[in-house]
């Protein structure tokens, strides 16, 4: 009999390739988002759109006994306490999704034993907020004091997909919608040279499904993403050639001032700090030995954003960023 598997958040960018691979592997499936899904399922796959953070919605979906479950979604740190334990003890393999940024800086490679902001930072804000580096450590703080192994943390780099499109801390509204928009973007100097890791959606889902029911993955943590690291400035430079985006390097607090003009609204300045300007090359040894993949067979950032932004469509909405359309204008004026 199939296995059957919960996939929470099903279609962000790791979930729309974790479930069609799931799928052709024999799963039973359920697929929860938010969103409707268009395209014919696979007869094994069955959508169900739902908040599971509403009333008891998770608690009666856990009752069809999921032999795995893939949570994508996100959990501050109050709703981890009473959303982990239920979790853990209603499934055989539950993998949890944290994140690289929980690492600090201070080790590179980056692995799996690197230091974490949380236990490391000597920033008592940071360590003191719910921010997302700091509410991700928690969760697997939770997972790791359980009786239970039947767990496994992953920790992606920054994960590129369909309408998924980053620069050091914009996404695709930003990025790609502002190319095909036909204007520039603006960037941190400060991130120019910082070594920087983005791995394909359809990889680390990969990695993901090799894990799951995977005895070496029970009770244990994986970076999942590849090795392949880029400078931001290299990466902008893929951008420009693959689609036309014109990258203006100004300085972070130009940059940051754009993004958010309050200066107590810190969550992207410690994105930023705590993550973009640290150098993001990771060590995927422990994650390829225990799912058999290669890191020759891993996609190349360059073909991958390629291929993605290739299907991007051209005419989505996307919200215009008055801010940065302003400052541009007024950079323009004063040259």
């Amino acid at each position: 009999m199939a296995k059957k598997v919960l996939i929470l958040g099903a279609t962000g960018a790791m979930g729309q390739y974790l479930v069609p691979l799931l799928a052709r592997q024999g799963y039973q499936i359920d697929a929860v988002s938010f969103d409707d899904v268009a395209a014919p399922l696979p007869a094994n796959v069955r959508h169900i759109k739902a908040n599971v953070k509403e009333n008891d919605t998770l608690l009666k979906l856990l009752q069809n006994h999921y032999d795995g479950i893939v949570d994508f979604l996100i959990y501050l740190t109050a709703e981890l306490v009473y959303r982990l334990p239920m979790l853990v003890k209603n499934t055989g393999h539950y993998i949890y999704l944290s994140s690289y940024r929980i690492y600090d800086n201070k080790e590179h490679p980056v692995k799996e034993s690197s230091p974490r902001l949380l236990d490391s930072s000597e920033d008592v804000l940071l360590r003191n907020s719910d921010d997302y580096c700091i509410y991700k450590a928690r969760g697997e703080n939770i997972l790791q004091s359980f009786a239970e192994k039947n767990w496994t943390i992953i920790r992606p780099a920054i994960t590129y997909s369909l309408m998924r499109y980053q620069l050091v801390t914009l996404e695709a509204a930003n990025t790609v919608g502002r190319a095909f928009a036909g204007k520039a973007v603006v960037l941190p100097e400060q991130a120019r040279t910082v070594q920087a890791t983005m791995s394909w959606a359809g990889d680390v889902a990969q990695m993901i499904a090799g894990l799951l029911f995977n005895e070496k993955a029970r009770g244990e943590t994986f970076t999942v993403a590849t090795a392949e690291h880029h400078s931001w400035g290299e990466i902008a430079d893929y951008y420009k050639d693959i689609c036309n985006l014109k990258a203006v390097w100004v300085d972070k607090k130009d940059y940051l001032r754009i993004l958010c003009p309050d200066p107590y609204q810190i969550n992207a300045s410690w994105q930023l700090e705590y993550d973009r300007l640290f150098d993001r090359i990771m060590d995927n040894s422990k994650v390829l030995q225990a799912t058999g993949m290669t890191q020759a067979a891993l996609t190349k950032l360059y073909d991958g954003l390629t291929r993605e932004i290739a299907r991007c469509p051209k005419d989505h909405p996307w919200p215009v960023h008055e801010r940065m359309d302003a400052y541009l204008e007024n950079l323009k004026m004063n040259h």
